[in-house]
């Protein structure tokens, strides 16, 4: 994989835990209060739908 194809990757998983989980970033802040999420089924649904969705797009760019 490719630096910039890394970079997209984070870039597009951050959207996702932010769009779908409410989780502002995915960076290790190192505090329990802000590295730990209570996030409902539904959302952890959603968010993995878009990101399988994400990768099915992404394959068919190809």
């Amino acid at each position: 994989m490719t630096k910039q194809a890394a970079k997209d990757l984070d870039q597009q998983l951050q959207q996702i835990a932010l769009d779908h989980l409410f989780i502002e970033t995915l960076e290790t802040r190192h505090s329990d209060r802000l590295d730990f999420h209570e996030v409902s089924v539904w959302a952890v649904k959603s968010a993995l739908l878009a990101a399988y969705e994400a990768g099915r797009q992404a394959t068919t760019q190809d």
